[in-house]
């Protein structure tokens, strides 16, 4: 008497395939691809295939087409039911047989880099109206009469003003401004952007210059000219912004396009916000005025150094001419080390810069945050390529103050007009 399960006893009459007390074939119940109509005893419903797609002949064969559970286990020995038909070894995609597809990645990417592209325009757009809604468009150019032609190429009159304007008591001795009232040009520049390169000309704030007639910028009331000569930074403390465009013009002749003016807290503010301007001092000096007290070498400079370097008058034998030679080469070098990827691309430098500058930044009224974008460029480039910066050219003085020599400044301005490469040469 046989003692094992019929599953195991090898009866060819029974279930010979069976598990257990289970009537059903292994195959039907374990292999969903085996039909139960192709077991012996059960009818075939399908045509007979050719012998080119038989299981023995080779051919992969569909889980409807089964030859039959012989044909299908002498199939699964062959790779037909698990190997055959690209299951989950196969060919890599879903054939329907619980594969796992291969992962889109090209879909993945490109929607990575469209997610990408969004937030950065958004962000982009989002900065723009940040920045351009902090410029105090304040300087009404409209006002100005009897102006030039307008030349080729762009001018901005560049005014580093004394305003005290948002300082505190601690501030104003931290920088040594001193607490006068109301506010003066401390710098004048003139900046051309051309073809031909960009082009700094200092304008000396003791420079002597002819009042001309105007239109008061508040009251309105036109004001003639008498022939009066002063100092250029008279020009401002009388009536502001707009005479001071409209005395530069009529002296030089040159059409001002746009005007700039920052004050002294704005300044130091601007390189506090970069880490510093690195700048190299040929010779040690002080300053008890200024606060300055340079020794030789390269350094970095800070806001209150900065403001003292850029400020210092009564150190130089040459007064205010060698003051502006250091403005020159001091914005040069602000501009030069601001404008950098390093400052651009972080926005824990970028924010904070653009910040402290168009916080405190005084714009004409067709200013645009564009236009200034330019001219931070067009100073970036004066002291590299074919930029060129210099001092209005000076013939001599007259009771303290500095007289332009006509012949240079009309030569220097014709070039400008007709945006040709400056060869004047200042002192």
């Amino acid at each position: 008497m046989n003692e094992w399960p019929n599953g195991w006893s090898g009866d060819q009459s029974g279930n010979r395939y069976g598990r257990g007390s289970s009537a059903d074939p292994e195959g039907a119940r374990a292999m969903p691809q085996v039909r139960r109509d192709a077991a012996p005893g059960y009818q075939r419903h399908e045509p007979p295939l050719p012998p080119s797609m038989s299981p023995r002949g080779g051919a992969g064969v569909p889980p409807q087409q089964s030859q039959g559970y012989d044909d299908a286990y002498d199939g699964y020995n062959t790779g037909q039911v698990y190997g055959g038909g690209g299951g989950r070894g196969g060919g890599g995609h879903d054939d329907g047989y619980g594969g796992r597809p291969r992962p889109r990645w090209g879909r993945r990417i490109k929607w990575t880099v469209l997610t990408l592209v969004a937030v950065l325009l958004v962000g982009s757009v989002a900065t723009y109206f940040w920045a351009d809604g902090k410029l105090r468009r304040q300087v009404d150019l409209s006002k100005v009469i009897d102006r030039p032609a307008t030349g080729d190429g762009t001018n901005y009159l560049i005014v580093g003003s004394d305003s005290r304007e948002g300082m505190t008591a601690a501030d104003k001795k931290k920088l040594h401004t001193g607490s006068a009232e109301g506010k003066r040009t401390d710098s004048m520049m003139i900046l051309h952007d051309g073809s031909n390169g960009p082009t700094l000309i200092s304008l000396p704030r003791d420079s002597d210059v002819e009042i001309p007639s105007f239109v008061g910028s508040d009251s309105g009331k036109k004001y003639p000219g008498t022939g009066r000569h002063t100092k250029l930074n008279a020009a401002y403390a009388e009536d502001g912004p707009e005479l001071l465009v409209r005395t530069v013009e009529s002296n030089t002749h040159l059409h001002i396009d746009h005007y700039v003016e920052i004050g002294f807290a704005g300044f130091a503010n601007i390189v506090d916000a970069i880490g510093g301007v690195e700048l190299n001092i040929p010779k040690a000096f002080k300053d008890k005025w200024s606060g300055a007290d340079f020794p030789a070498g390269k350094q970095t400079l800070n806001g209150q150094q900065a403001l003292a370097f850029v400020r210092t008058r009564h150190a130089f034998a040459g007064s205010d001419l060698d003051r502006t030679k250091n403005q020159q080469k001091f914005l040069s070098a602000l501009a030069s080390q601001t404008a950098t990827p390093a400052t651009v691309l972080n926005p824990f430098k970028l924010y904070p810069t653009m910040g402290a500058g168009l916080d405190t930044l005084v714009v004409d009224k067709d200013m645009s945050l564009w236009d200034l974008g330019e001219m931070f460029f067009a100073m970036k480039g004066v002291t590299g390529g074919e930029g060129k910066s210099m001092n209005m050219p000076v013939s001599g003085s007259t009771g303290g103050n500095l007289v332009w020599d006509k012949a240079k400044l009309q030569q220097l301005v014709q070039q400008l007009n007709n945006d040709e490469k400056v060869t004047v040469s200042g002192n």
